[in-house]
C-alpha cells in the first residue's frame, strides 16, 4: 500500500462509456479523505489521505456519458502503479460483448491483479473483472440487469444479485458494488480500508451519505467483509456484532474463539487491523452515533444502552474518536436527519 505519510494512490479508469457522475463521485469523496472533515470542524483543511486519478486507454480527452468532456490524468502505459484501481459502471444494454471493446482495459486489470492492488468496481464495471478472468469461482454482485448476463457468459461465478457489497479474492482484493449509486458505498468502504473507518464516516457525515439502509450498522458491515479468510476471527465478528454492549465483550469473544488470550488478540489484530478492545469501542461508538441522529435519549442512557456504566467515559471516548461532543454531534446531524424525514400527507 502507501509508503508512510503518503497519500493511499486510486487510479479511476475512464472510457466513453461510463457516467461522469460516478467518476467524478468517486474522486470527489476520495479527494475529501482527511481533508474536508477539517474544514468542516477546525476551520483549516486535514491532511489529504488518497491522492485519486483519472486514467484512460489513450492520450486526450474523452467524453462520457451526456457528452461530458474527461481529460485524463495518465494513460494505462503512463500511470504509475497505484493502491487502489477503481472500475465504473459499463453504460452499455446487458449482454453486449465486452471483450473486445475492452481489450486494453481488461488486460491491464489483469496486470494491475497480479501486482497485488486491490480492484474495485461499480455497478456493471464488475464484468469487466469476469471477463478477465479475475472472478472465476467467486462470489460477485454487478448491476440487476447484468446479473443473468454474468451468470450465462461466467457459469462458475457465484452471483449475489441481492448484495451491495462483495468483497473476495486472494487477500480480499475484488471489492465488487452493485448498482445505482451504490458507488457510494464502494468509496467508503475503499476509504475505510485503506485510511480508516472513523475517516469514512466523516466522509459520509459530510456529505449525507444515507448507508445504512444495505445491511448492517454501517461500521459492522466494514469490518465483517475485510477479515473473512480467518473463520475463527469471522465467528467472533458476526457474534460482537449483536452484543457489543454486553459485560467483557472481549474475553467472551476469547472464549468463543477457543484460543489462548494472546493468539486471539495477535489473531484479531491481523484480521481487523484493530485489537479487539478498539474494535469493540469503535462498533459501540457507531451504534451511538445512530441514536443520536435518530431520537432524543439521554447522553447518560445511550451510554448505558451501547455498554458504557461511566457516562462521563463514554463521552471522552466519544469525543476522542468524532472529534465532537455526543451533545454537539446530535446537534449537527438529528436536526438534519429530522429535517430530512418524509412529511405525511393526508
Amino acid at each position: 500500500m502507501a509508503a508512510p505519510n503518503s497519500p493511499v494512490s486510486v487510479a479511476l479508469l475512464v472510457f466513453p462509456e461510463t457516467s461522469a457522475s460516478v467518476v467524478y463521485g468517486m474522486y470527489d469523496l476520495f479527494m475529501s479523505a482527511g481533508r474536508d472533515w477539517g474544514i468542516l470542524v477546525e476551520g483549516c483543511p486535514g491532511p489529504q489521505l488518497m491522492a485519486p486519478m483519472l486514467v484512460a486507454a489513450g492520450p486526450g480527452e474523452l467524453h462520457v456519458g451526456n457528452g461530458v468532456a474527461v481529460m485524463p490524468h495518465a494513460t494505462l502505459e503512463t500511470c504509475p502503479r497505484s493502491d487502489i484501481v477503481c472500475v465504473p459502471e459499463v453504460n452499455l444494454p446487458p449482454g453486449e460483448p465486452l471483450a473486445e471493446r475492452f481489450r486494453a482495459e481488461i488486460d491491464w486489470l489483469k496486470k494491475r491483479h497480479a501486482d497485488g492492488v486491490l480492484l474495485g468496481t461499480a455497478c456493471s464495471g464488475a464484468m469487466l473483472l469476469a471477463e478477465a478472468g479475475l472472478l472465476d469461482g467467486l462470489d460477485a454482485t454487478t448491476h440487476w440487469a447484468w446479473c443473468e448476463a454474468l451468470r450465462e457468459r461466467h457459469p462458475t461465478v457465484q452471483v449475489r444479485e441481492q448484495s451491495a457489497l462483495v468483497v473476495t479474492g486472494e487477500g480480499q482484493r475484488l471489492v465488487m458494488a452493485g448498482g445505482g449509486t451504490t458507488w457510494l458505498d464502494l468509496s467508503l468502504y475503499l476509504i475505510a480500508r485503506s485510511v480508516g473507518i472513523e475517516v469514512a464516516m466523516q466522509v459520509a457525515r459530510i456529505n449525507l451519505i444515507d448507508w445504512h439502509t444495505i445491511g448492517q450498522q454501517p461500521f459492522a458491515r466494514l469490518a465483517r467483509a475485510r477479515q473473512v479468510e480467518d473463520a475463527v476471527i469471522a465467528r467472533c465478528q458476526v457474534w460482537i456484532a449483536e452484543h457489543y454492549a454486553t459485560s467483557h465483550p472481549v474475553a467472551s469473544m476469547q472464549r468463543l474463539s477457543g484460543l489462548a488470550e494472546r493468539s486471539f488478540k495477535r489473531r484479531f489484530q491481523q484480521a481487523t487491523g484493530m485489537s479487539p478492545l478498539e474494535y469493540v469501542h469503535a462498533l459501540r461508538i457507531e451504534e451511538a452515533k445512530q441514536m443520536l441522529e435518530a431520537g432524543d435519549q439521554s447522553v447518560e442512557m445511550i451510554a448505558l444502552e451501547v455498554g458504557y456504566e461511566d457516562a462521563a467515559y463514554f463521552s471522552r471516548l466519544f469525543r476522542r474518536k468524532v472529534s465532537l461532543t455526543p451533545a454537539h454531534y446530535r446537534r449537527r446531524f438529528g436536526v438534519l436527519r429530522q429535517t430530512l424525514q418524509p412529511v405525511s400527507v393526508y
